[in-house]
């Protein structure tokens, strides 16, 4: 268990989970683990980021990737073909602009990175056809500013993937999520929002918005899959009414299990439940 401990830096943090046996599933799925080539390598082939490839299905050229992290992204842009830059306001070597570099000469890809905040982004108007930003916008200090930052910065015709964004539905539900999360009490800095917040964030800025909802795409379900989301409600339903052989084939129809998703949707009120946004400079 994680207990009450505090670290001061996120890397000081990610280390002591690393050496922690029982957080080796929380490390994997956070991408965290050694060597990064390997965890990126894992991130590209994952169905989250086959999600987000789609999207981007048609679009080349030079793509943002916004508080880059250790950047698993980063390598998945380039891999798919973007010259892409890496914005990480943290030089660690491990979860930061050091590892990023490192990953980059590794994997011989064009990644550039820049040390600074999402808030303000060194950049000229209009200089790349993609912004990503993977659980960024729930950290912003200054939800609007970032926001219209990268509508400055992305090209007229470009496109914003805000991806796996913490929700609440109302003010209060805020501690409860970061008393439940996993990681908050590590080191801190984890927030959620309202969904409107986000949306008007975005909107205000200029964009186009499309709100994909937390159980409606691959990238929110992550680090289940639709199979095994698929299988997690079998099991759940097995033990109320145990006729497993009906439930799999009820479900067996990808139409009849995105159905049940979708009426799923409207009793869903977790605390931090994740959606994303796609979003055009129109």
């Amino acid at each position: 268990m994680t207990g009450d401990r505090h670290f001061r830096t996120w890397e000081e943090a990610v280390v002591w989970l690393r050496n922690e046996p029982d957080q080796g599933q929380l490390v994997r799925d956070a991408f965290y683990d050694d060597p990064l080539a390997a965890a990126a390598e894992r991130y590209f082939r994952s169905s989250e980021w086959q999600a987000v490839a789609a999207l981007l299905s048609g679009r080349s050229g030079s793509a943002l990737d916004v508080g880059a992290g250790r950047g698993i992204a980063s390598y998945a842009l380039a891999r798919s073909g973007f010259e892409v830059t890496a914005l990480e306001p943290d030089g660690s070597a491990i979860v930061g602009a050091a590892a990023i570099r490192d990953l980059a000469a590794q994997a011989k890809l064009p990644i550039r990175v820049v040390e600074e905040f999402s808030e303000r982004l060194p950049f000229a108007d209009g200089t790349f056809d993609v912004v990503f930003a993977r659980a960024v916008l729930h950290h912003t200090r200054d939800l609007e500013g970032a926001c219209r930052e990268m509508f400055r910065v992305l090209r007229p015709g470009g496109m914003l993937i805000a991806a796996r964004e913490h929700v609440i539905s109302k003010e209060s539900d805020l501690q409860q999520f970061l008393d439940q999360h996993p990681l908050h009490h590590l080191y801190g800095g984890e927030h959620a929002y309202l969904l409107d917040r986000y949306t008007g964030a975005l909107k205000s800025a200029g964009f186009a918005v499309e709100t994909l909802a937390p159980l409606q795409s691959p990238i929110n379900l992550f680090p289940y899959t639709t199979q095994t989301l698929r299988s997690a409600a079998v099991e759940k339903l097995t033990r109320k009414i145990p006729v497993a052989p009906l439930w799999r084939a009820a479900f067996a129809s990808q139409r009849v299990f995105a159905s049940l998703l979708s009426f799923a949707e409207r009793f869903d009120h977790r605390p931090g439940r994740l959606y994303s946004f796609v979003c055009h400079k129109v």
